[in-house]
């Protein structure tokens, strides 16, 4: 059986780009990675921030929906995003940075084990900072060097994601019986599990809560993506999600990369991705991000799209 090698992508709904990406660019330092369309829908942006190439693990990806409304939070849902930092010195300077910026954020508490920075985006996304207390990480996540953040302390990639659900055990199965999650901890109320021992770039944590259940919209999660290699593992992991009876999209062409998507028994989506080609596959590393993009299939109609689109810089 094939393992889950960690965390591939995240990806978020905003309804304003152009602040969007002066946060994440500006605030949190992050390389706009890819500057593109959602391939379902070209005439709102897709926009990816991650390390120096916008490695697998490390990349938070939005859609542009100007007419999204609030979200009302609730359970079933992708409910907050960890990043990793090197060291607690990294918390007590983002806590700085938090309050020179005005960045909604709370104080260094603890979270699934490891000291933490909780704060929001400017649309109340949910976030918070992790200390990797110099643990490992995958050896192909490359700092960006020219980040607005010091070097010492820039966001490394994603942590540990928190799913709320109204029945933990429905989740859990989901990622211990099928894609082989190992759980580590155990309450009453919420869980923790690893695709790689030890690693928060694999850890997922499910808490059970009832009530209604979230209405998407600004600052909301749409789905989490989970790393396979290459296309022979994503077929294998078709087969898996329709042998437990769940509807898969079947394999996508996303260019950058070829993903299904399924929702497991509390409706939380999930997409399985391969780690390549990337987004080098049409742009050279160091112009990543500063053009608009468009995968082969809608190069022809390139300015219809772009007359469609607000500038961002």
């Amino acid at each position: 059986m094939y393992k889950i090698p960690g965390h591939h992508h995240i990806s978020m709904i905003t309804k304003n780009a152009q602040l969007n990406n002066q946060f994440y660019q500006n605030v949190l330092g992050l390389r706009r990675v890819k500057k593109t369309v959602n391939q379902d829908d070209p005439s709102m942006y897709h926009l990816f921030y991650g390390d120096l190439t916008g490695s697998a693990g490390t990349e938070l990806s939005f859609f542009e929906i100007p007419l999204a409304g609030s979200t009302h939070r609730g359970t079933n849902a992708i409910s907050q995003i960890g990043l990793l930092v090197p060291s607690f010195e990294s918390l007590e300077y983002w806590k700085k940075r938090f309050e020179q910026f005005e960045v909604k954020h709370g104080e260094i508490t603890t979270f699934a084990g490891r000291a933490a920075l909780p704060f929001e985006d400017t649309e109340g996304l949910r976030l918070i900072l992790l200390n990797n207390n110099d643990e490992d990480i995958p050896e192909y996540w490359t700092a960006w060097e020219d980040s607005a953040v010091e070097q010492e302390h820039c966001i490394l990639g994603m942590g540990t994601v928190e799913i709320t659900v109204r029945y933990l055990e429905k989740t859990a199965r989901t990622l211990k019986e099928m894609f082989g999650y190992v759980e580590v901890a155990r309450s009453e109320k919420e869980a923790i599990y690893q695709s790689v021992a030890g690693q928060a770039f694999g850890e997922i944590i499910v808490k059970q809560q009832e009530g209604p259940i979230e209405k998407p919209g600004r600052g909301s999660i749409h789905h989490l993506a989970i790393r396979v290699k290459n296309e022979e593992e994503l077929m294998f992991w078709e087969k898996e999600v329709k042998k437990r009876g769940f509807y898969a999209s079947g394999v996508i062409d996303r260019f950058y990369f070829q993903s299904l998507y399924f929702r497991d028994s509390n409706g939380i989506l999930f997409e399985i991705a391969t780690d390549g080609p990337g987004f080098t596959a049409d742009t050279t590393v160091e112009a990543l991000g500063t053009k608009l993009d468009l995968p082969p299939f809608l190069e022809e109609r390139r300015t219809e799209i772009e007359a469609h689109l607000k500038p961002l810089d």
